[in-house]
């Protein structure tokens, strides 16, 4: 019996010192754990954040130095779509002055290069490589200046305005088309087109048709045109102007000069 009652001695002892020694731990030692342990967690959780802030704010910049790219590259395009509408706008008044006077035979050398000319599209098409990217993936959010945002998606309004004006465009050229084909030899346009534009047939070839009539009506079409015309270079030059001082401005926020 005694040699049984030693272990349950010195169990009964070692027990007692647990008991004791987690009485003497008070309740400020378990809050000073906990708050360890809070303090912790909040340090990792705002170092995380901070990690994703800075990530994002790279993103960001990157994303403004590509659409500034995107926006130069669209002024060079419009400058250029405007320098072809003013010559074609002026081949169209020739055209028009012509069929106004009737001064039809023996000019059958211009008619068929300003007709050719008349149905031919110069349009702008926007580089919106940058902004496709950040509107389909979302990250458009990622500007996180109010300002900018409304002012790049100003001229993204400006844009989309002008696709429907070239819609326009696009439906009286065809409406146009119908009367040069009734009005002019195919066999003779055909011999105009080379690899590096149209060129003048050469002496004054036939018509297919002098019909007064006809010629009224390609008039009409071609006065649709120069009005469209007239409209669209009118909003390329304020698109442009959007694009210059959009630069200007993206580019003093992020200190990208």
């Amino acid at each position: 019996m005694e040699e049984n009652q030693v272990p349950k001695t010195e169990k009964d002892l070692s027990n007692k010192e647990v008991i004791s020694s987690l009485k003497k731990r008070n309740w400020s030692t378990y809050i000073k754990e906990f708050f360890m342990l809070f303090l912790a967690v909040f340090c990792g959780f705002l170092a995380e954040n901070y990690r994703e802030s800075r990530v994002e704010k790279q993103q960001e910049r990157q994303f403004i130095q590509s659409y500034i790219e995107d926006l130069k590259s669209d002024t060079a395009s419009i400058r250029q779509v405007l320098e072809i509408g003013e010559l074609k706008k002026s081949k169209m008044d020739s055209l028009m002055l012509l069929l106004k006077n009737q001064t039809i035979k023996g000019h059958e050398n211009e008619l068929y290069f300003f007709g050719r000319i008349l149905v031919r599209g110069f349009s702008f098409r926007s580089n919106d490589r940058t902004f496709s990217q950040l509107k389909n993936s979302g990250s458009i959010r990622l500007i996180r200046n109010e300002q900018m945002t409304d002012s790049i998606m100003a001229y993204q309004l400006l844009v989309d305005q002008l696709d429907t004006n070239y819609e326009d465009e696009k439906i009286e050229r065809y409406e146009a088309l119908n009367y040069i084909i009734q009005i002019f030899d195919p066999f003779v346009f055909n011999e105009m087109v080379t690899e590096t534009g149209i060129r003048r047939t050469s002496g004054n070839p036939p018509l297919r048709s002098y019909d007064p009539s006809l010629q009224q009506n390609l008039a009409h079409w071609a006065h649709q045109l120069k009005g469209s015309d007239y409209i669209i270079s009118a909003k390329l030059k304020r698109l442009n102007e959007s694009a210059i001082e959009l630069i200007a401005l993206l580019t003093k926020e992020y200190n990208l000069e």
